[in-house]
């Protein structure tokens, strides 16, 4: 058996622990855990994936993260996929989550944010390139180029909700 998740019901409540391949293939509702980096300046970091990757090769996204394993929060899962990914070690806050229709298959995705003020060390199984851009170029970025397109629909949510709090737009 491979990475075991939770599957989980239309209210985010579990009801069981199966194979993360098998909910793909069904279409059973499960958890990803989800990170925007920012730096010290409002930066995002976005990436691009391997050419190799399983799922989006060599696409752009604002966002990492995977799946939260069985019986994992998001909050635990959004840190350990920041460490696996980044080499960073901090404690992402949450910001919002949604049902997300998803272009594999259906799941529940909870985005965080951090702040990131030490230098990062991407594993090259995950990102192919990276860099740290202004919210405009990002906003820009995500409409021009072959991004994820999970992430295009995070970031228009990510951006409502700041313009309703009376946050920057991206």
């Amino acid at each position: 058996m491979g990475e075991l998740v939770d599957r989980v019901d239309e209210q985010d409540q579990v009801l069981g622990v199966v194979d993360r391949a098998e909910a793909i293939r069904q279409g059973w509702l499960h958890r990803i855990a989800t990170i925007v980096c920012r730096d010290g300046d409002g930066r995002f970091l976005v990436h691009r994936r391997p050419d190799h990757a399983s799922r989006f090769p060599g696409r752009y996204n604002w966002m990492l993260g995977g799946a939260a394993d069985a019986g994992e929060s998001y909050e635990e899962a959004a840190a350990r996929e920041l460490s696996e990914e980044l080499g960073v070690s901090e404690a992402p806050r949450f910001v919002l989550k949604f049902l997300c229709a998803g272009a594999i298959s259906p799941y529940w995705l909870a985005l965080h944010e951090v702040v990131i003020t030490t230098p990062v060390r991407p594993s090259v199984q995950e990102v192919a390139w990276h860099d740290w851009l202004t919210e405009m170029e990002l906003g820009s970025l995500v409409r021009r180029q072959k991004f994820v397109p999970d992430a295009r629909e995070a970031f228009d949510r990510y951006r409502n909700l700041l313009r309703v709090a009376g946050g920057r737009e991206a």
